[in-house]
C-alpha cells in the first residue's frame, strides 16, 4: 500500500505529519488540484495545528507554479473556508485534521461554491494526477493574495436568525483550543448572550483535552462550567469548528440526532412550502460524509441535512456544514420557547440510544459479515456500512472514514430492549 492509499480517504485527505503527509506530497497535491479544477484560482485556509502553516504554504506553492492565483484567508474554521469558496465562486482547500490528535493533518477540498470533492466526485482523479506527477509548470506563475473573510462570514451567519428576537441567555462554550476560538468571540460580540468561554486560545497541541466533542470525556470541563455558572446551554466545538455538540441546562449532552431534529424545526419554520412529516420535513437517507450529503442535497433540493456526528448542512450556506449556524438556530429556538433546553428536547427523544461506540478491529469487512450472520433474521441493508433493523430496535455498524475504527450506534424503543440487545451486538464485535 502506497502513502497515497493511506492518506486519500472517502471524502478528504488525512494522515500523520510528517510520516504520511508532508510538504513534498502536499505540493504535488496543490499542483494536481489546480490542474483538476482548471479554475485558474482557489481559496486556501488553515487551522491552528503546528503543521498547518508549512503544509498550506507548500500547497499554495504547487498551485501557483501551475498558474493558479490563490486567495489565502489564513487562520479559519472549515465553514469559513466553505463560505469563502461560495462567496468568491472558487475551489477551496482547508488544512485541518478536524478532531484528530495533534500529530495528524489533512486537506478538505471543495469545488467552486463549496461543491463536494469526495471519492466519487474527484478524489480518485486527483490521486491519479498526484501519482502520475506529470502536471507542468505554467509560463506565468500565479499570485498569492491575502483576504480576511471573518467579518463577512459572521454577517452571513447572522442572516440565519432574527437577531432582534433573541433574548439574554447564559452560554458556556468550549472551543477546545481549536478554530472556534477565532469565530465564537466575533459572533457573540453581536448577540445578546452572556458568554462563558473555555479554551479559546488557538493551540494545535490541544493542551486541555482532545477537540473531539462526540466523546463524553471531552465534555466534562464544559459540563462542570455550565453547572458552576448556571448556564442555559453549553456548546462544544471540534478542532476546525464545523461541528458542534450541545449540553442542556442540566449538564446533560444532547445527541447529534436530537440536535438535527431541533435545527430542522427551525429551518422548516423558514421554509413553509416544504412538505412535512408531523412537523419536520420529508426525510431523505444519505450515506455519512460531507461529499455524499452535499451531492444528495443538490440532487433533491433539500434545505437541511444533519449527521449524528455533529455535522449540519444548510442549503443557504452553499450546502456546506457549519457548527455556528446550527448553534445559533438552536439558541433562537431556546429564546422563543420560554422553556429550558432540557424540556425543549423531550419531544424529539422518543427512543433510547447507545450513543456512538467505537471498536478497533483488524478486518472491518469480516467483522461486519460476522455480525450480519449473527442477526440473519433481521431486515438489513449495506447503504452505509451495515444497518440491522427489527420492529422495536435497530443498529448501524460502519467503518470510520478518518480512523481505523468500526462505529456502532444502536437505538431501541425503551431502555429494557437496549440493555437486552446491546450486549449481544457488542459480544460479536469483541470476539
Amino acid at each position: 500500500m502506497s502513502l497515497l492509499d493511506v492518506i486519500f480517504k472517502a471524502y478528504d485527505i488525512r494522515g500523520v505529519y510528517p510520516e504520511e503527509i508532508d510538504e513534498e506530497i502536499v505540493r504535488k497535491i496543490g499542483r494536481a488540484f489546480a490542474h483538476f479544477t482548471a479554475a485558474g484560482r482557489m481559496v486556501v485556509g488553515r487551522d491552528m495545528r503546528v503543521s498547518s502553516d508549512p503544509l498550506a504554504k507548500a500547497f499554495m506553492e504547487g498551485a501557483t507554479d501551475v498558474g493558479d492565483d490563490v486567495m489565502d484567508i489564513g487562520l479559519a474554521s472549515t465553514d469559513m473556508l466553505y463560505f469563502a469558496s461560495g462567496r468568491f465562486d472558487a475551489p477551496g482547500a482547508m488544512f485541518t485534521a478536524s478532531h484528530n490528535p495533534a500529530e495528524f493533518n489533512g486537506i478538505k477540498l471543495c469545488l467552486s461554491r463549496a461543491a463536494p470533492v469526495g471519492e466519487e466526485t474527484g478524489l480518485k482523479d486527483l490521486k491519479a494526477l498526484v501519482e502520475a506527477d506529470s502536471v507542468k509548470n505554467a509560463i506565468s506563475k500565479g499570485v498569492i493574495s491575502r483576504q480576511n473573510v471573518l467579518r463577512e462570514y459572521i454577517d452571513h451567519v447572522l442572516r440565519f436568525v432574527d437577531v432582534q428576537s433573541l433574548k439574554p441567555l447564559r452560554v458556556a462554550v468550549d472551543t477546545a483550543n481549536g478554530m472556534g476560538g477565532l469565530v465564537v468571540p466575533e459572533l457573540f460580540e453581536r448577540l445578546p448572550f452572556e458568554l462563558f468561554p473555555m479554551f479559546l486560545e488557538l493551540d494545535g497541541t490541544f493542551p486541555n483535552h482532545p477537540a473531539d466533542p462526540i466523546q463524553p470525556e471531552n465534555l466534562r470541563d464544559l459540563q462542570a462550567a455550565l453547572t458552576r455558572e448556571r448556564c442555559d446551554i453549553g456548546l462544544a466545538f471540534d478542532g476546525d469548528a464545523d461541528r458542534v455538540f450541545l449540553i442542556d441546562d442540566k449538564a446533560e449532552p444532547v445527541s447529534g440526532s436530537t440536535t438535527t431534529a431541533l435545527v430542522a424545526k427551525g429551518i422548516l419554520a423558514r421554509n413553509p412550502r416544504q412538505k412535512i412529516t408531523e412537523s419536520g420535513g420529508e426525510p431523505i437517507r444519505s450515506r455519512v460524509g460531507p461529499s455524499f450529503i452535499k451531492q444528495l442535497m443538490a440532487e433533491t433540493g433539500a434545505v437541511f441535512a444533519g449527521e449524528h456526528s455533529g455535522h449540519y448542512y444548510f442549503r443557504d450556506n452553499f450546502r456546506a456544514d457549519s457548527g455556528v449556524i446550527a448553534a445559533l438556530l438552536v439558541l433562537e429556538q431556546l429564546c422563543q420557547a420560554d422553556v429550558p433546553l432540557s424540556e425543549l428536547r423531550k419531544p424529539f427523544e422518543r427512543y433510547v440510544s447507545s450513543g456512538e461506540i467505537n471498536f478497533k478491529v483488524s478486518d472491518p469487512v469480516a467483522v461486519m459479515d460476522a455480525v450480519s450472520e449473527k442477526f440473519a433474521d433481521a431486515d438489513k441493508d449495506w447503504e452505509d456500512g451495515l444497518t440491522v433493523s427489527y420492529e422495536d430496535w435497530w443498529f448501524n455498524l460502519r467503518p470510520s472514514n478518518t480512523e481505523p475504527l468500526l462505529r456502532l450506534n444502536l437505538e431501541a424503543d425503551n431502555q429494557v430492549l437496549l440493555d437486552q440487545y446491546l450486549p449481544q451486538v457488542m459480544s460479536v464485535l469483541q470476539n
